[in-house]
């Protein structure tokens, strides 16, 4: 009943340090998907959905915070899951990737893994959808634009595609959350983006994202003014 996207950057931060960003967009013909599938922090990036297990996320994200690869951290949730033919599950963690999709997963389903990146879906119109959300990831990947508004592009690919094919569902929704290794970074709040009903998710998310993005903006430029 979705498709998702979990990304992994390497960047220099100002001080010339070595540092990553994760990034996870999804969408769904579901209300509050935001609050199921899409976990991140400066571990990794994890996506649980099909039938949605919530706890392969939070917990998967909880093992890469204590050290474990993100193969093994996932590998290890879904084999003491009994309804691991049933779950979709995929992350990327500062070194690794990995995807699964239960056999009992509802067609078209399926997922792919490039180096940095993992996409995943089910209940979908095709294999299309996953290709084309996996290359307009590719080719726009560590470019200018900010990670978020990047995978907002994947979403919006993959939704021109086909999407969920569950066309007698109108409300929708889409989410996505982008981190970083940055311990006193100052995140700005538009990496932490839902649209929980909406029968135009992936617009509204882009709109969602330029509106916060403008207002962060405003707000950094008013402060510093009054500053001087």
């Amino acid at each position: 009943m979705t498709f998702s996207i979990c990304v992994r950057e390497r960047y220099t931060d100002d001080d010339g340090g070595d540092r990553i960003r994760y990034g996870v967009a999804v969408t769904t013909r579901l209300p509050g998907v935001g609050t199921l599938c899409p976990f991140a922090s400066a571990d990794g990036a994890v996506a649980t959905q099909s039938l949605v297990n919530v706890e392969l996320g939070r917990k998967g994200i909880e093992y890469l915070a204590d050290g474990l690869a993100v193969d093994d951290a996932l590998e290890a949730l879904l084999n003491a899951d009994e309804g691991k033919p049933q779950r979709q599950l995929h992350g990327v963690d500062a070194d690794g990737t990995f995807a699964f999709s239960g056999e009992e997963c509802n067609d078209w389903y399926g997922h792919v893994v490039g180096e940095n990146y993992t996409v995943a879906g089910n209940l979908l119109t095709g294999e299309d959808v996953i290709d084309d959300t996996a290359a307009a990831y590719e080719s726009a990947a560590h470019g200018d634009a900010p990670l978020a508004e990047r995978l907002i592009d994947a979403l919006a690919a993959g939704h021109e595609a086909g999407g969920d094919k569950r066309e007698d569902l109108a409300v929708q929704s889409a989410a996505l959350l982008v981190t970083n290794t940055e311990e006193e970074a100052d995140d700005p709040y538009y990496n932490d983006l839902r649209v929980d009903a909406s029968e135009t998710p992936v617009a509204d998310l882009r709109e969602t994202y330029e509106t916060a993005k403008r207002g962060y903006e405003t707000v950094v430029a008013k402060y510093a003014d009054d500053e001087e």
